[in-house]
């Protein structure tokens, strides 16, 4: 139940702006508003405001089609707090300037800036995260980090440095704002805000997402998880699987024998399928060119890379590439 406000002093009221990018994620721009609504809730008083923006006070659709209305952005910075850009699909190029202008613009207010999701693609290119430690979703790291290679981008759930606050999306803005909660109204709140949504355990900034088969890797033998740990380091220029088991303890024999008991498959096309998975996220979230991937990824050539891109997924780059929605 509420608790009602006390006779003491009363928080200043924080004030969120979450400007909107059309194809953002419904589901990280809720997880990080219901827990603002929710502690607003349980004390009994105004701790959070929050308002939807769009640059021009358009509404905008989010990645399911709902539409969702919202004020100019401009109109919202002055009281602004918090300013987060809200990403999900790729981005029409020609919307672009107009959006990397407004956050630069809040950024000038001197409110802390933030990204949800793919929105740390925009922080990047408007110089926003220079010097700060960030990151984003793990299927767009990789792309991210080859665009943005002087960044310090990292795997993390969500990065808090200084005045940005950059979230990988989904749940994980839940876990951010719950952090948030904590520094600023104590862990008990936090924790009476995350019993609200059924959320077990409040993640902090140690904890890294879970993609790229994380977590079917939990429960496998060690020696395993020393070795794809080993082939994710060297994607770009790979390691000889003759290498990789001394490397960590075991003969080659030994590696070949527990892939194919825990993997189903050796180790050699594990290494290679890692790399094709990590070209398919650069082609689908990147414009990098099909050749610069090729390279990233350690193929000999594009056309090396075309041909295990058909294989693994039945198209050529370009058309995987051609084939993602564009917001």
């Amino acid at each position: 139940m509420p608790v009602p406000p006390s006779s003491a002093s009363v928080p200043r009221t924080e004030r969120f702006v979450f400007l909107l990018v059309d194809g953002l994620s419904m589901m990280s721009l809720s997880s990080a508003i219901e827990p603002l609504r929710s502690a607003n809730r349980l004390v009994g008083q105004t701790l959070y405001e929050w308002s939807l923006a769009s640059i021009d006070g358009e509404p905008v659709s989010s990645s399911s089609g709902i539409p969702l209305q919202a004020r100019k952005l401009d109109e919202l910075l002055g009281p602004a707090d918090y300013v987060f850009v809200c990403g999900g699909l790729r981005l029409d190029p020609s919307r672009e300037p107009t959006i990397l202008s407004g956050m630069r613009r809040a950024a000038r207010t001197g409110a802390i800036i933030g990204s949800l999701s793919t929105g740390s693609y925009l922080l990047a290119r408007a110089g926003l995260l220079d010097g700060y430690q960030c990151t984003i979703h793990w299927e767009n790291l990789p792309a991210f980090t080859e665009a943005f290679p002087h960044l310090m981008c990292s795997s993390k759930l969500y990065e808090i440095d200084r005045d940005r606050m950059t979230c990988s999306g989904g749940i994980a803005a839940m876990d951010m704002m719950l952090h948030l909660i904590t520094m600023r109204h104590g862990a008990e709140l936090a924790v009476r805000v995350a019993n609200q949504f059924h959320h077990e355990r409040i993640r902090d900034t140690d904890d890294d997402q879970r993609g790229w088969r994380d977590h079917n890797h939990a429960s496998l033998p060690r020696g395993i998880r020393r070795a794809v740990e080993m082939m994710r380091a060297h994607v770009e220029t790979p390691v000889r699987i003759a290498d990789i088991g001394p490397a960590i303890g075991m003969t080659s024999r030994q590696l070949e024998r527990v892939f194919l008991r825990h993997l189903n498959m050796t180790p050699a096309r594990y290494y290679v399928q890692l790399r094709v998975e990590r070209a398919h996220e650069m082609l689908a979230y990147s414009n990098v060119p099909v050749a610069d991937v090729a390279i990233a990824t350690g193929f000999a050539s594009p056309s090396h890379l075309a041909r295990w891109i058909r294989r693994s997924y039945g198209s050529s780059p370009t058309e995987l590439r051609s084939a993602q929605p564009r917001s």
